[in-house]
Order: C-alpha cells, then sequence, then structure tokens
C-alpha cells in the first residue's frame, strides 16, 4: 500500500493535505497548531511514541478516507435501494463522523480568538445549530423516511404516495435550511478565507467547514433532484 506521508514530512504539512490526520494527532497529543511547523519525527519522539504504529494508523486512516470520498455509483442506473445505500454509506456516515470530531475546534477556536473576531461567536451558533438539524434529520431518514420509500416501491398504495408527498416536502425544507446555514457560514468566513495571522486550528476549522458544505451540497442534490424526483409527482 502507498504510503502518502512519513515521519519527516511536517505536521502542518500533513493536516493541510489531510485535515481528519488533525483527529489522530489530537489523540496522541500532538500539537498540531502552534507545534505544526516540525517534522513529525519530532513530536513522536518527544512523545515516546512507537513510529511505525503513529505512520500505519495516520497513511491507514489515509487510504480509508479516500476510498469512502471515490465510493460512487452511476446514479442514473442505480436503483432506488442502491442509491438510498449510497448516501448512508457515504453522506450520512461522512456526517456522523465528522461533526462530532468537528465540534470541539469550532469551540476552541471562539474561545481563543472570538473576542478579537467576533464573527467566530456567530459561526459556533450557525455551526452548532446545523449539526443538531443534520443530525436529526438523518437519523429519521434512516428511520422512517428511506423505508416507506422502498416500502411503496414494492407496494405502491394511495395512502404511502400522499406520506411520501408530505415527506419529501418536508426533508426539502430542511435541505433548504441547512443550505442556508451553510451559506451564511460561508458569507461571514469571507469564503473559508481565515485572516493571515490565523493559528493552525483556525485554518482547519475553515478547511474542514469547506469540506462539509462541498459533501452536504452533493447530498442534497441527490436527495433534491435525483431520489425524490424518482418518488413522487412533481407539478
Amino acid at each position: 500500500m502507498n504510503q502518502p506521508f512519513n515521519e519527516f514530512d511536517k505536521i502542518s504539512k500533513i493536516v493541510t493535505e489531510f485535515p481528519k490526520a488533525s483527529d489522530l494527532f489530537k489523540s496522541y497529543r500532538i500539537d498540531f497548531c502552534c507545534g505544526g511547523n516540525r517534522p513529525l519525527i519530532e513530536a513522536i519522539k518527544e512523545k515516546n511514541l512507537n513510529v511505525e504504529e503513529v505512520l500505519t494508523k495516520l497513511n491507514t486512516l489515509y487510504h480509508e478516507s479516500k476510498q469512502i470520498n471515490e465510493a460512487d455509483i452511476d446514479y442514473n442506473k442505480a436503483s432506488n435501494k442502491e442509491l438510498i445505500a449510497h448516501i448512508v454509506n457515504k453522506h450520512h456516515h461522512f456526517l456522523n463522523e465528522e461533526l462530532p470530531l468537528l465540534s470541539p475546534y469550532v469551540t476552541k477556536v471562539m474561545r481563543v480568538h472570538g473576542q478579537s473576531h467576533p464573527h467566530l461567536v456567530r459561526l459556533h451558533k450557525l455551526f452548532f445549530d446545523l449539526k443538531t438539524e443534520l443530525e436529526q434529520h438523518t437519523w429519521k431518514e434512516e428511520a422512517v423516511d428511506f423505508k416507506l420509500i422502498l416500502e411503496h416501491e414494492q407496494n405502491p398504495t394511495a395512502e404511502n404516495r400522499n406520506k411520501l408527498n408530505k415527506i419529501v416536502e418536508e426533508l426539502e425544507s430542511d435541505h433548504n435550511s441547512a443550505g442556508n446555514i451553510l451559506k451564511e457560514l460561508r458569507e461571514i468566513t469571507n469564503d473559508f478565507t481565515p485572516p493571515v495571522e490565523a493559528c493552525g486550528t483556525y485554518r482547519l476549522v475553515y478547511q474542514r467547514l469547506e469540506a462539509l458544505e462541498a459533501d452536504t451540497f452533493q447530498h442534497i442534490h441527490l436527495e433534491n433532484n435525483i431520489l425524490f424526483n424518482r418518488v413522487i409527482e412533481r407539478d
């Protein structure tokens, strides 16, 4: 297996190229923020860590994340069941993993820099509003909505059709709400462009918020424009 990172790569470079590395470094108490401008090997030795173990976990995490991101399908040929499985395995999985991991970084940046950068207080509120919305939304999709879509496909009834029309209306409203939050996040962060003097954690938050935006918009597109168009009658 190709090893994209080695012990001589700078910590800051690794996190810039692969933001999720920050979660691994945090678990090892490796400073990727103020102490990020040095080779990984220095931090490993300082913490008395096993070089092979850290590198194996880092590179494995990279390849696992890459596999999930590349796990695409032909949306036009996929069945509803296959499309739903793709949405759950790729986009819901991403949210279930990323939202709780990103949360402490958002809070830390607000606490450290919020006084001199007041928009970070608004960013903090928007992010946690979005987190709550998306967690509840994806849970309901998996527990109720997707099951009804597949049930109606196998046994179409007027009752299920009416339920589906109402559910899709609610889900699209949720999508609009999440989209509006993401648009405001982009606006108040100047297109996710950190200040010149921003520390590593500050930059990491912006980078991961932009990745969250990209994944969520693709997620919404698959549901609104492909899946829902198949299962309800549009006017």
